[in-house]
């Protein structure tokens, strides 16, 4: 099947980029580090009253967050950490990402760190990190573990995966392929 790309945009003007980028780490004792950081730019520069401005490719926010995590996705440690914010007290809320030792990251992660870090409790573009890429990372490091040569537990129930998405879904050909006792086409 042929992917399509984007289509030509109209001419236009870069202002912002953001990158995120994210890490599964095997650790040696044998629990899992997952790494996410934000780095949001500008391509101008701007005033900033607790900065004293900021330059145009300079970051106006770059955070970083550590889950340490078991073969089943739960969190043993976790660490935050705010290197730049628009605001001087943008780190301040770091040490409560700690709140999330002891949840998994499982369906329901979302919900679960909402009720947490959402809103005042925590900040905006960590927890929009930890709910969307750094989970998806976490399924992709701890899943493959046997690959590199790592028993994995037999797994009960349904996995995680069906239903996530267009090419996993319950009645398509992958589930057939993957889950043929779960597959639910014909």
């Amino acid at each position: 099947m042929p992917h399509m790309q984007l289509s030509r945009p109209v001419p236009r003007k870069h202002l912002h980029t953001r990158r995120i980028t994210c890490h599964g780490y095997l650790r040696e004792d044998g629990l899992w580090d997952i790494e996410g950081a934000i780095t949001d730019t500008k391509t101008y520069s701007f005033d900033n009253q607790d900065r004293g401005g900021v330059r145009a490719g300079e970051p106006v926010h770059e955070m970083s967050i550590r889950l340490t995590v078991d073969d089943d996705r739960v969190v043993q440690e976790a660490e935050a950490s705010s290197q730049a914010g628009p605001f001087a007290m943008c780190g301040d809320i770091t040490p409560a990402y700690a709140l999330l030792k002891g949840l998994r990251i499982a369906p329901g992660w979302r919900s679960a760190v909402l009720e947490r870090l959402g809103g005042v409790k925590g900040c905006t573009h960590i927890t929009d990190l930890l709910v969307g890429p750094l989970a998806a990372t976490a399924y992709q490091a701890v899943r493959p573990d046997r690959m590199i040569g790592r028993k994995k537990k037999p797994q009960k129930g349904k996995p995680a995966m069906l239903n996530s998405c267009h090419a996993l879904a319950a009645d398509g050909p992958l589930a057939k392929r993957l889950w043929p006792d779960l597959h639910s086409g014909g």
